[in-house]
């Protein structure tokens, strides 16, 4: 069998690289946009929000098609109300377990490993239990990697 050696850019050349050089790069990618919070109260840290008519965010809740096409989670400690914000929607979400708890509504962060989803008893919340009811939204939202940390995995919504 052939050993393979992978093809590099150094100093803007492509080159094989050598025997003594190591792959070793840690990648963090997650897409942050900013948008104003159409709410009339402030936005927290790690609220999942939607994009309203007016263009503006608003609290997601998985009860209504108008209210479940969740665009990503609020990621500034606090967006006060007509104020803009940083919103992420993919990446892994770093919080404190409170901030976590007060949007789960759990307590000591999230459960490591549950996948999260947006909640259709309140608005702008996250539950482990996936909706069952008929006429609410499964809405898929990610997996909890540590009670601090949330791998944002935004996918379609489902009308039970």
């Amino acid at each position: 069998m052939t050993l393979r050696k992978p093809l590099v850019v150094v100093n803007g050349q492509v080159r094989q690289m050598s025997a003594e050089d190591t792959l070793d790069a840690s990648v963090q990618e997650r897409a942050v946009f900013i948008l104003t919070n159409g709410e009339t109260e402030a936005l927290i840290i790690c609220t999942p929000v939607y994009v309203s008519a007016a263009g503006t965010c608003k609290k997601a809740q998985a009860n209504a098609s108008g209210t479940t096409e969740v665009i990503g989670l609020c990621a500034s400690p606090s967006v006060a109300a007509a104020a803009a914000g940083s919103i992420q929607s993919d990446g892994v979400l770093v919080a404190t377990t409170a901030q976590w708890d007060a949007v789960a509504g759990t307590t000591g962060g999230l459960a490591f490993n549950a996948l999260y989803y947006l909640d259709p008893t309140a608005a702008g919340t996250i539950t482990a239990t996936a909706p069952t009811t008929g006429g609410q939204y499964l809405a898929p939202l990610g997996r909890a990697l540590g009670p601090t940390d949330l791998e944002i995995t935004v996918s379609p919504t489902i009308l039970l």
